[in-house]
């Protein structure tokens, strides 16, 4: 017989969303504690935007790991299981160990899935022979063992036709490989290739304008609408789809870093609470979705036209933590998301631009200074503060 459990508020993921809005919401209202339950079967949790600092060589993936069971907050209940469906209208979801959880508040912050099989050939080839990955934990140091033993030839970093985590990491690890292949004395015998399923460097003037004369100082080729499409191994070629003409396209390589496609958790996309696309249909400003009121959306996986990074979470959370509980206390939902979001694009070893922006796409800086300008200084901050920050700071409620 099914387990049947009740909980005021269900946080489904155990993310940077999950953890945060758990967090924010237990230290906001001391009469939720031991009422918030928290779902996600992993054990792990990670800091992921230093994996682009892991793929160049300036960092060690060991640094991005904790156990999640640390990272849960006090007056919470981590429950280590799969949800498999959800029954909005009931007000219920369903595990993969059988548990039958019913809540008053749902936060959906499930993040996104890495579609591994939605390029053919991919799968099997990531992390061997020149074809590497920084987008998961397991593959991030294939990124740079190819960087580090790289003897000249085609190197080519894609960018595929899907939302992705963080828009700007599929071009800042060749920014990185670009400066090191020059200390290795390989890059006048090297071409290094830009595919893009995207139509240009970067969404934002004021940083594409940066973006594109790095591109033009390192020498780099760039190729917009082209989607990779199959990755043969054997013979070191990989086929794209220009996006335009539909006509496919086959181009040898001898390093190939791709982002893979990613798309909405299946769970999520097979469900009521999913738009057209696949992601949790939710309200861009005040994050309540737009069918279900006690739901919340959050994070990568929310349909949310914005950039999907930690930074856009963390001016996510307290909207989700002060709507929510203006929900259970029956006052109007006030707290408001301007689609603020930031991409710290690192540009070189010790260069980095910090990008910072909201829905419409306007520049919302946070130093008194032209963040669009290449700084040491904003390198560091990424390297040493912000992963303090994180653990210390945005996973504890406190910003």
């Amino acid at each position: 017989m099914a387990k049947q459990v009740h909980y005021s508020v269900v946080i489904v993921g155990a993310g940077s969303a999950g953890i945060s809005v758990a967090a924010r919401i237990v230290r906001a209202s001391k009469r939720l504690m031991g009422q918030v339950a928290i779902i996600d079967p992993a054990s792990k949790h990670y800091y992921q935007p230093l994996w682009t600092l892991v793929g160049g060589g300036a960092a060690k993936k060991e640094e991005s790991e904790r156990e999640l069971s640390s990272l849960i907050p006090a007056g919470v209940d981590w429950i280590c299981d799969a949800v498999t469906s959800f029954q909005p209208e009931e007000h219920t979801l369903h595990t993969e160990q059988g548990t039958f959880l019913s809540y008053d508040y749902l936060v959906v912050a499930a993040g996104l899935q890495i579609d591994w099989e939605g390029v053919k050939g991919l799968k099997d080839a990531v992390g061997k022979n020149g074809v590497c990955s920084n987008y998961a934990y397991q593959t991030v140091d294939s990124t740079w063992e190819a960087i580090r033993s790289f003897k000249g030839g085609t190197a080519i970093f894609t960018h595929p036709n899907s939302p992705v985590k963080c828009g700007g990491a599929p071009q800042k690890i060749m920014y990185l490989a670009d400066d090191y292949f020059r200390k290795l004395h390989v890059r006048n015998q090297s071409e290094i290739i830009f595919a893009s399923a995207k139509g240009s460097i970067f969404d934002v003037p004021t940083y594409a304008n940066t973006l594109t004369n790095v591109i033009r100082r390192k020498n780099i080729e760039t190729r917009y609408k082209h989607n990779l499409m199959e990755v043969r191994a054997d013979t070191k070629e990989a086929v794209f789809e220009n996006l335009d003409t539909k006509e496919q396209v086959v181009w040898k390589y001898d390093m190939l870093h791709v982002t893979p496609p990613m798309k909405a958790p299946d769970f999520i996309a097979n469900s009521a609470l999913a738009d057209t696309a696949g992601w949790v249909d939710v309200d861009p400003f005040t994050l309540a979705h737009k069918r279900f009121p006690t739901i919340f959306g959050i994070g990568d996986c929310a349909n949310l036209p914005t950039s999907k990074t930690g930074a856009a979470i963390r001016k996510q959370a307290p909207v989700v933590e002060k709507n929510l509980l203006a929900l259970i206390n029956g006052t109007p939902m006030l707290a408001k998301y301007d689609g603020y979001t930031s991409c710290p694009l690192v540009t070189g070893y010790n260069k980095l631009v910090l990008a910072e922006f909201d829905y419409n796409l306007t520049p919302c800086e946070t130093f008194p200074f032209d963040q669009s300008k290449e700084r040491f200084s904003m390198y560091l901050m990424k390297r040493e503060l912000l992963p303090i920050l994180y653990w210390n700071g945005m996973l504890k409620g406190l910003m």
